[in-house]
């Protein structure tokens, strides 16, 4: 892959609205999730919270694809270009897992309301996440494997004399990193979307059934199906189908670069994912959005309640006239 001006704009551009969407949105969600864990966790909320710890992992390390970018050469310490990689990669695979467990639980708790709410506690989704990023770490080692791998031939140049990160690769290295790639495809893509669109499909269908569901918390579960739905397709799919097209053909896409652009809007859509998927969320968002002014008119509102009746008392009524004055 050859870095062109054009190229380079487009990424610095994508990149760059991911990340100042992106991280103000996962702030706020990380804020939240942490206040309900404190309070009174449950297992949606643990999923949610390590989501977004993903999220902002992937935030973290954007950077160093920008500046990458803009240099349009790697020109940063060789030690950051695998460790860089590595957290990147691992952050879109755990993003699957995690997504696909939010969906097995939003199923679980509508198809099997009673058995499932006494078996449901917050300590197996932390095992669960544990389990995740476990096992999306151990699949994205592949990173360092390539980059710190020996060549046979001498006359080959080492990766740390290259400008480029994770790119170029060799006849050799290809021979172990496309199977790689292609078990990525099939463990960490394809069988979690299965299962993503199955409990999704049952889950809207159990709910469309059920005569007592109001029509708001209706449309908030399509929306969840949806937008994570949207998340796989948009995000994960395209990076992934370059996996399949690269070992048929036994080579590495240079268009893969274009497909991986689209794995980083995964930061700005996840956002809905919360929404759509936690109360509390919801009500910080709200009133985030309503600000002090709202706050100083429900006060002033309360306070009148207090006094409804036309013979209130003259300090009443200058307690109210001087609010209202401020509002």
């Amino acid at each position: 892959m050859q870095w062109t001006k054009e190229l380079s704009g487009l990424v610095l551009t994508i990149d760059g609205i991911t990340l100042i969407v992106g991280l103000p949105a996962n702030l706020l969600a990380l804020y939240t999730f942490i206040q309900k864990v404190k309070q009174r966790a449950t297992p949606i909320d643990v999923l949610l919270l390590s989501l977004t710890i993903s999220d902002l992992i992937f935030l973290f390390f954007l950077p160093f694809r920008m500046k990458e970018a803009a240099d349009m050469k790697w020109t940063m310490s060789y030690f950051l270009c695998p460790l860089s990689g590595f957290f990147f990669y691992t952050s879109i695979y755990n993003s699957t897992f995690l997504l696909t467990a939010i969906s097995v639980e939003r199923y679980l708790g509508v198809a099997f309301p009673i058995k499932y709410k006494l078996k449901r506690q917050p300590r197996y989704a932390v095992i669960a996440s544990i389990i995740f990023w476990v096992v999306s770490m151990a699949h994205c080692s592949i990173v360092y494997i390539m980059q710190y791998h020996r060549h046979s031939n001498a006359s080959l140049t080492l990766p740390f004399e290259k400008e480029v990160c994770y790119d170029e690769f060799s006849k050799e290295q290809l021979s172990i990193l496309l199977p790689v790639r292609l078990e990525l495809f099939a463990v960490l893509f394809c069988t979690p979307f299965i299962i993503c669109c199955f409990c999704y499909i049952r889950f809207i269908h159990i709910l469309s059934r059920l005569p007592n569901i109001k029509p708001k918390k209706r449309s908030r579960a399509i929306g969840l199906a949806l937008a994570t739905l949207l998340v796989f397709i948009i995000c994960f799919m395209p990076y992934n189908v370059s996996h399949v097209v690269g070992f048929i053909g036994w080579y590495s896409p240079d268009w893969r670069i274009y497909a991986l652009l689209s794995s980083t809007f995964n930061a700005c859509l996840d956002p809905l994912i919360f929404y759509f998927s936690s109360s509390a969320l919801r009500g910080t968002l709200k009133q985030l959005l309503r600000g002090p002014r709202h706050q100083m008119h429900t006060s002033y509102r309360r306070r009148f309640a207090k006094c409804p009746q036309l013979n209130c008392t003259a300090t009443e009524e200058s307690t109210q006239s001087s609010n209202d004055s401020t509002v």
